[in-house]
């Protein structure tokens, strides 16, 4: 099954919204945003010192050659939200991939029957869940 969420992101430079859609991928060791949505949505990139080889997930080189450029952006789901540094890529199909670290990051419950996913397990230093937890309290 995959799991797709609905994900809206911030630019952190400009603060426009969008709306997309996230495919949660364990087996993709970092974040990763679509080359043509970033395109698309006029979200500004930056250049990163040494470029980074990409591979596909059968291990053959992606298309798009290496990874050159980075995003800075707010990601918010439900109650979530959390600045996060997204690599840029071809990704085909998806527009944006939340790989190991970020589901490393925020553990989040998974009902892999049902496909809802919950972020409720944040660890201490992780502000975004909390931050929105408390205004909503107040």
């Amino acid at each position: 099954m995959l799991i797709i969420l609905p994900i809206v992101i911030s630019t952190t430079n400009t603060s426009k919204i969008h709306s997309i859609k996230a495919l949660l991928n364990s087996g993709a060791m970092g974040n990763f945003i679509n080359q043509n949505f970033v395109h698309m949505k006029d979200i500004s990139t930056r250049s990163i010192s040494c470029p980074i080889p990409a591979y596909n997930m059968d291990s053959s080189p992606n298309r798009a050659g290496q990874i050159s450029k980075v995003v800075d952006i707010v990601l918010y789901y439900k109650t979530h939200s959390k600045r996060t540094l997204f690599t840029v890529s071809s990704l085909r199909r998806q527009s944006m991939i939340l790989g190991y670290t970020w589901l490393k990051n925020h553990n989040p419950e998974v009902n892999w029957q049902t496909g809802e996913v919950q972020i409720n397990q944040c660890p201490p230093w992780c502000k975004g869940y909390y931050m929105i937890q408390k205004k909503q309290a107040s």
